[in-house]
């Protein structure tokens, strides 16, 4: 079953600052569109994933901004690929959540890494779904935290078995 099949409209690829959304459904652009607001939004990006809570890539952006590009031209991010991304958040998610249960934490809301070449954020979605963010060395931290905060707070309701199912097909036949 294809997305076209689920309801989603046929449209003409549109490409905005690394986010392409294939004839998609209107929730779907509408993350699309927010995932692309987060990435202009907030200097120092380098890519971001929504990931599902079984670790399957819903939803990437690797931005073409100032900043988010190496020496060589190539944009930055986990080996350059945002299904590297997708499965070092997927790992984090886990590993945290893990570590927590055994400390009777309760749910991970958001973790930090900082690392000497970058920043790494991984943010739980309230249908257990993850949004991770790779970030230059000089971002605003704090910048980072709200507007991922802002993504999960907009992107949390709509993120349906449906919404999930929809974004997987899109990012499978893109691939």
């Amino acid at each position: 079953m294809t997305a076209f099949s689920q309801g989603a409209t046929p449209v003409t690829p549109t490409r905005t600052t690394g986010v392409t959304a294939y004839g998609l459904s209107e929730e779907a652009r509408s993350l699309h569109w927010l995932l692309t607001d987060l990435v202009e939004e907030v200097p120092g990006v380098r890519s971001v994933a929504v990931v599902s809570s079984d670790g399957l890539l819903l939803l990437s952006s690797t931005p073409d901004q100032p900043g988010a590009r190496g020496a060589g031209g190539a944009a930055e991010g986990p080996r350059g690929s945002t299904a590297d991304l997708a499965t070092i958040v997927a790992g984090l998610g886990s590993l945290t959540s893990g570590a927590a249960a055994l400390m009777d934490g309760g749910p991970v809301k958001q973790t930090m890494v900082a690392m000497a070449g970058g920043g790494l954020f991984v943010m739980t979605i309230s249908d257990g779904s993850l949004l991770g963010v790779h970030t230059a060395p000089d971002c605003d931290m704090g910048v980072v935290a709200y507007h991922m905060a802002l993504f999960v707070g907009r992107a949390g309701h709509v993120l349906t078995p449906e919404l999930r199912r929809e974004l997987r097909q899109s990012v499978e036949a893109a691939g």
